[in-house]
């Protein structure tokens, strides 16, 4: 099996297991994980923050991203654009968004940051204990992350979706933390 259909498995594979999640374990756990980088964004005294808008069954970060908002820390937000690039625009509210491709949405008419970044909190399928992680397939955080090495890059992830080694292809590119609690053993 090549690596390409190796990362093909595996996304398929966390896709259904996170999609099983049950409702309530998946609200207990999201919330975890909105605290947990709420106390990194205070300690490090984050100023301008990278994150996605939760789509399908991700980790729910809108409760962090209400917060960043409310206490004035600029949010950076992703548009997916064709050839594996994002275009990074500021999030001002969370009720002014619009559908993008694959399932995204972004900020409607905002502006773009062109700045760099204090924290990068990246979403994923499977990571491993060497912070590398498997995305969607498309390369996008790859090529971005890539030209802000600089910033703290965060993975955020089920206990299930950690695994022994992510299958790695010469563009994947190293996070710096993932951010998981192993104690939900209900997972």
């Amino acid at each position: 099996m090549t690596i390409s259909e190796e990362k093909k498995d595996l996304r398929n594979t966390m896709l259904v297991k996170r999609a099983r999640l049950p409702r309530r374990i998946k609200k207990e756990y999201d919330q975890w994980i909105c605290d947990s980088l709420w106390q990194t964004i205070q300690k490090r005294d984050c100023k301008t923050v990278h994150c996605y808008l939760p789509m399908g069954s991700e980790i729910n970060i809108t409760p962090l991203i209400e917060k960043l908002l409310q206490e004035n820390i600029m949010v950076i937000t992703p548009k997916t654009l064709p050839k594996r690039k994002l275009q990074n625009l500021v999030l001002a509210s969370l009720d002014e968004l619009e559908k993008g491709v694959f399932g995204t949405s972004h900020p409607a008419n905002a502006e773009e940051f062109t700045g760099t970044y204090d924290l990068i909190i990246v979403p994923g399928l499977a990571f491993d204990n060497t912070n590398y992680r498997l995305g969607y397939g498309g390369g996008y955080y790859d090529n971005f992350i890539v030209n802000h090495l600089s910033a703290l890059k965060i993975g955020v992830f089920y206990p299930f979706q950690n695994i022994e080694k992510v299958p790695l292809e010469p563009h994947d590119i190293r996070l710096d933390e993932m951010r998981v609690n192993k104690s939900f053993e209900k997972l």
